[in-house]
């Protein structure tokens, strides 16, 4: 029942949120019943572009990716924790977007960590349907931390 985080910031960015929150909000989005591991790759402009080019074909960079693992199933031997998936999360465009829409880094942080963290479990908003349901749980997961809608323009700090 515990989701556990491998944060690499290979460009040595000093203003993530303490590993502490991201602990916090990643296990407010974890919907699984066993424990599971999730690699968080803070990245600059260059390699989100890079991947988003070479594995979404959209050739500029990107808030957040989520690539899940993707493998069959393998039986987990007593006490191995399964593996999620990855997401790479590009710190200027969260910065930048941040700004743009009216919110905190800490409120744009924790709203694409779980973003992503419900990509990585199977939820997606390719259709409306699909974005109606992915929203809502995110808004409702958010509001369990202090946060406020992401959808909505706010400033203020939980």
């Amino acid at each position: 029942m515990t989701l556990l985080l491998d944060i690499q910031n290979p460009e040595n960015y000093a203003t993530l949120p303490a590993e502490t929150e991201l602990l916090q909000w990643a296990q407010a989005a974890w919907q699984g019943e066993g424990d599971a591991g999730v690699v968080v790759r803070v990245v600059a402009e260059a390699e989100s572009q890079e991947l988003n080019r070479d594995y979404r074909g959209k050739d500029y960079p990107t808030n957040v990716l989520s690539f899940p693992y993707d493998e069959p199933p393998i039986p987990l031997e007593e006490g191995e924790t399964d593996y999620l998936g990855d997401l790479v999360i590009c710190l200027p465009v969260m910065e930048r977007e941040a700004a743009e829409q009216g919110k905190t880094q800490t409120q744009h942080w924790a709203h694409l960590l779980i973003h992503g963290l419900l990509h990585l479990q199977g939820y997606d908003h390719i259709n409306d349907e699909e974005a109606a349901e992915m929203e809502s749980l995110e808004t409702t997961i958010l509001g369990t931390l202090g946060f406020p809608d992401p959808y909505q323009v706010h400033v203020e700090e939980p």
